[in-house]
């Protein structure tokens, strides 16, 4: 496997980050390019990712801050090129706009993608209509539970205005995109971490509807939400995402993290990323910004990644985690890097909602708040 990454700016083109030797532009299969929304509407990069890799399978996603192998946010689009010397793969996507049965994508991956010799399948989807749980749920019967799922939402900066995905095409709002690995040779890894801290006492959802959530006991949501959050309520929704929630299905799960992407005076609810079901078990989290540091090396660790190989590192972190990081976000990647080492190259995006297997289940999960990590090498 050969890897190339590309820097394209609005008025000077493409620009070389890292590249590693023998790498062929026409043998490039895979190119995923990431970049803040309006710079993807303005630039249209399709055509010219084509041009330089006329061969390649292109997925061009809209972020909230661009990963590149430098360990920092870019403000340029960030291209990045895979030549797979023995695996092959296969991508499809579906607008959810123009058809909004989420069944209809899993019967289209299952359709298209499912083999005997699928490895693993990366998603990038759209990140402002879609329920993240319902798409992992969906990706999760259509599997089997057999195949690992990684990838993420795409992202629109902190405008939470709209976001785009392209398969093969610049950019636009509505679609999920599926890549299917294929072969003996393809090798992933896959590691998840948050590092926020719990705060309050656990309370058991007593109404909601999806993820849209109502009740936490005899109190509506929003109301003590913002009794918990104190000065920060009046900065509501943005100062969410410095206090996202843990919820437990039931006793035997683990807690996964909910990020709030709005809410509703009126209703006194407030609508997360993923569902909160009735039932299950809820309390506020905030972040310490050193162990968020530390649950980045954390996930990068868990990958149990090979630095004497040639891979790739697809990084999806969480745009809340980029604002509580503030100054110090690039810490967080160069972890990372020190860890993996020059033989890898890292890509990504600050994301609306993270992808990736847990080590309980071996599909996916959907996260959000977390740094999560695949990593790619063909033997």
């Amino acid at each position: 496997m050969n890897l190339q990454q590309l820097l394209i700016k609005a008025t000077s083109g493409q620009q070389m980050v890292s590249q590693s030797e023998g790498f062929n532009p026409l043998k490039a299969s895979l190119v995923l390019a990431f970049g803040q929304r309006t710079l993807l509407e303005a630039v249209q990069p399709y055509n010219g990712l084509k041009a330089t890799f006329p061969n390649a399978q292109i997925v061009i996603c809209s972020s909230s801050g661009q990963i590149s192998n430098q360990c920092v946010i870019e403000k340029d689009i960030v291209a990045t090129a895979i030549e797979f010397e023995k695996t092959k793969i296969k991508s499809c996507e579906i607008d959810i706009i123009s058809n909004t049965n989420i069944d209809d994508l899993g019967r289209k991956i299952k359709d298209e993608l499912a083999s005997d010799d699928l490895k693993s399948i990366l998603i990038l989807s759209e990140g402002s209509f879609v329920n993240g749980t319902e798409l992992i749920n969906e990706l999760i019967i259509q599997t089997n539970k057999q195949i690992p799922i990684f990838g993420g939402l795409a992202g629109d900066e902190y405008a939470f205005e709209k976001t785009i995905v392209g398969l093969n095409i610049d950019a636009t709002a509505g679609k999920i995109v599926a890549i299917g690995f294929y072969g003996d040779h393809i090798h992933f890894g896959f590691g998840s971490e948050g590092g926020w801290g719990d705060f309050g006492p656990e309370r058991e959802v007593t109404k909601s509807d999806k993820n849209v959530l109502y009740k936490i006991g005899d109190r509506f949501a929003l109301d003590l939400y913002k009794e918990y959050l104190g000065k920060y309520a009046e900065e509501l929704p943005g100062s969410s995402l410095y206090f996202p929630l843990s919820m437990r299905e039931n006793g035997t799960t683990a807690s996964v993290v909910r990020t709030i992407l709005s809410i509703d005076e009126e209703k006194k609810s407030m609508t997360f990323a993923g569902n909160i079901p009735e039932g299950s078990s809820v309390r506020l989290m905030k972040g310490n910004i050193d162990k968020l540091i530390d649950a980045s090396a954390i996930a990068a660790s868990r990958t149990n990644a090979n630095s004497s190989q040639k891979q790739l590192a697809l990084l999806v972190s969480c745009v809340g985690r980029r604002i509580v990081l503030g100054d110090r976000v690039e810490e967080e990647l160069e972890v990372v890097k020190d860890i993996f080492g020059d033989q890898t190259i890292l890509c990504g995006f600050y994301s609306y909602g993270e992808i990736s297997p847990t080590l309980e289940n071996v599909a996916c999960e959907l996260h959000n708040q977390t740094m999560t990590i695949a990593t790619l090498f063909e033997s």
